[in-house]
């Protein structure tokens, strides 16, 4: 796989999900509604490269194809962020209760795959260390 230099995921452990040998979803109504503490949920960052070979109508043909609008995220699953890259694609953060991250990789996998690479990182909320790093750095 080729890698890109991007600076405020580099240090995180990418995950691979394997698609053999999975079982289909549980429904939603059986899943818990959005998480509201830490301790409820994981922060997942998702990176969906545009596949570059095929332009934006071509893109946007596949993602209704597959339903990918209807299927990403799953519903119940909390958007933090949705950004788009120029020259790079989707970089979406995700707020995810750990019982459903095998939804939200299947739900890339039938909605994403084809139209995009993706990538998947755990990620945390720094902000407010780096803040107080920062504050406690121009003091001095």
């Amino acid at each position: 796989m080729k890698r890109f230099g991007v600076s405020f995921v580099g240090a995180a452990l990418m995950f691979a999900f394997p698609a053999a040998a999975q079982t289909p979803a549980p429904p939603a109504a059986a899943v818990p509604g959005p998480a509201a503490t830490p301790s409820d949920y994981i922060l997942l960052t998702v990176i969906m490269r545009h596949d570059q070979t095929m332009n934006l109508d071509e893109i946007n043909k596949i993602q209704a194809e597959q339903g990918f609008w209807a299927k990403f995220p799953p519903e119940g699953i909390q958007v933090e962020s949705w950004y788009i890259a120029m020259g790079l694609g989707y970089i979406v953060t995700l707020r995810v209760p750990p019982a459903r991250l095998r939804e939200v990789n299947r739900a890339v996998e039938q909605g994403a795959w084809k139209a995009f690479r993706t990538e998947f990182y755990p990620t945390y909320d720094a902000k407010k260390i780096a803040e107080t790093l920062r504050e406690q750095a121009t003091k001095k």
